[in-house]
């Protein structure tokens, strides 16, 4: 998601020059010129965009630092950037104390503004991200951090959100990579046992011969090699939550020590006397048809149906697609801030083969994806060649994995090769002057694409080939603009 900045100065000369610079960087902007603008803005629908707010601090009406700490009392994770005219040490401590991410006295040059606003975007993010793991160190992760709006990932909250309610005991299924220990850390923390121990256990990267001792304990030379006592993950877990990961994975002889476990609230630990009572909501998942392996004889019947009291399932990615992009954010966002890079987005005709795609891994697979892509990225937004996995998917889609026709780089570099863009002459000759004909001949309404290709061959025209300027007056991108012209078959020739 591109991140949108508010500009809020009641001067509109500097509200101008402010927005050049930031448009010129790739961000959409936002204007208002004064504080009470600035703040209604914020709490409107539109202000949810804003991720930055440039603001003056000497306004009339409602001053620059008063608007800072209302906008603060509100969107308290919102980054602020304050301007003056007239920097005194006070007034930095002051707009600092207030919660100002930075500030620097007008007039400021581009790079500068470009620095300050991007820091401020990598910090927020990563603090966001400490936020997170924050909250999952200490059991207390909710619904509300799960990436996703589908109604597939809707239903599975709803579920978990019921489930958190009680001490049920919960088998969630699905296949790997989807999600699974995330939806169960939401269990924990939006149940009463939120902030308490939660323990996690993959039960298939067990060695079968420690299984036992792993989850249940063992006292101090009950065997060889038992120098000290162990109390087990289960001791561990008490008045938390143990997550058995994979539990399909387990030998049958530990299956039956689980049974007891969950009928009796006691464990048993290898050499121990008396068994341990223990206060442990279990929640349990596997990739596997556990209702299959029960009927192979390879999971114990009694078990499953302990364990699956209430099953929660969740979707593969390639079923709720729509949540895709907003992972594929969430994801650029959070690499961006660990590894210092700048990356914008994705690129509009690759965000629809990624979403298009299957996705085998889930949403795992797409991390990996994302995080590869983020490192290696050589310009502000990924592009075809920075998946070469996927190379097969781009080729299907009839995009090559190289640069774009022009390179959707830059107009600059295109300006220095000496290349500008003309446009074929139009064949229907409804296009007339300086004005596109909405109507035919006839008195009909022309189709929205004829409009459109009239339309772009007349903005080529007037603004000479110039393709950033051109994208930015059609108001779209320019990778957007540039598939639009083979849609319409538009030719994109270099000067000799």
């Amino acid at each position: 998601m591109v991140k949108t900045i508010l500009i809020v100065d009641d001067d509109p000369t500097q509200r101008r020059l402010m927005r050049a610079v930031c448009e010129k960087a790739g961000y959409p902007v936002l204007q208002a010129g004064n504080g009470e603008s600035a703040l209604s803005l914020l709490q409107s629908q539109q202000g949810a965009e804003v991720a930055l707010m440039m603001l003056d601090l000497r306004m009339p009406g409602l001053g620059g630092m008063e608007t800072l700490k209302r906008a603060k009392s509100f969107r308290e994770e919102l980054p602020v950037i304050v301007l003056t005219a007239q920097g005194g040490i006070d007034t930095v401590v002051e707009a600092m104390q207030s919660g100002a991410a930075d500030f620097f006295v007008k007039p400021a040059s581009p790079e500068r503004v470009i620095v300050s606003i991007k820091n401020a975007l990598n910090i927020t993010t990563l603090q966001g991200e400490v936020s997170r793991l924050k909250r999952k160190r200490e059991g207390a992760m909710g619904f509300k951090d799960l990436v996703g709006e589908s109604s597939a990932l809707r239903h599975v909250m709803k579920l978990g959100e019921r489930a958190a309610a009680s001490n049920i005991p919960i088998l969630i299924t699905g296949e790997s990579g989807t999600g699974k220990e995330m939806v169960a850390r939401a269990i924990q923390g939006s149940s009463d046992r939120s902030g308490r121990p939660f323990i996690t256990v993959n039960c298939g990267a067990i060695p079968e011969n420690l299984v036992e001792s792993i989850l249940f304990g063992h006292e101090k030379g009950s065997f060889t090699g038992a120098s000290a006592k162990h109390i087990g993950k289960f001791q561990e877990a008490d008045t938390g939550t143990i997550f058995l990961d994979e539990v399909g994975e387990l030998p049958a002889d530990m299956q039956v020590k689980l049974l007891r476990v969950l009928q009796e609230g006691e464990v048993d630990p290898i050499g121990s006397k008396r068994p341990v009572k223990v206060d442990v909501r279990v929640i349990s998942a596997t990739n596997r048809d556990l209702g299959e392996e029960v009927k192979a004889g390879r999971f114990r019947e009694d078990l499953f149906y302990r364990l699956n009291v209430f099953p929660v399932e969740i979707p593969a990615l390639r079923d709720r697609r729509e949540d895709i992009p907003a992972l594929i954010d969430h994801f650029i966002q959070r690499y961006n801030a660990e590894e210092r890079r700048d990356v914008r987005g994705v690129r509009h005709e690759v965000m629809e083969v990624l979403t298009a795609y299957n996705w085998p891994g889930n949403v795992r697979q797409l991390e990996n994806t994302i995080f590869r892509a983020v490192v290696l990225a050589d310009n502000p937004y990924l592009s075809a060649e920075d998946f070469p996995l996927l190379v097969e998917e781009f080729e299907a889609a009839g995009i090559e994995a190289g640069p774009p026709l022009l390179g959707d780089e830059d107009a600059e570099d295109a300006a220095k090769e000496g290349a500008t863009v003309t446009a074929k002459p139009s064949v229907s000759g409804d296009a007339s002057g300086e004005a596109v004909a909405i109507f035919d001949r006839e008195g009909h309404l022309r189709s929205l694409q004829e409009i459109e290709k009239d339309l772009i061959e007349l903005a080529i025209e007037t603004y000479e080939g110039k393709m950033s300027e051109v994208a930015r007056r059609l108001g779209m991108g320019r990778s957007t603009l540039y598939r639009k012209l083979r849609e319409h078959d538009l030719e994109i020739k270099r000067a000799s």
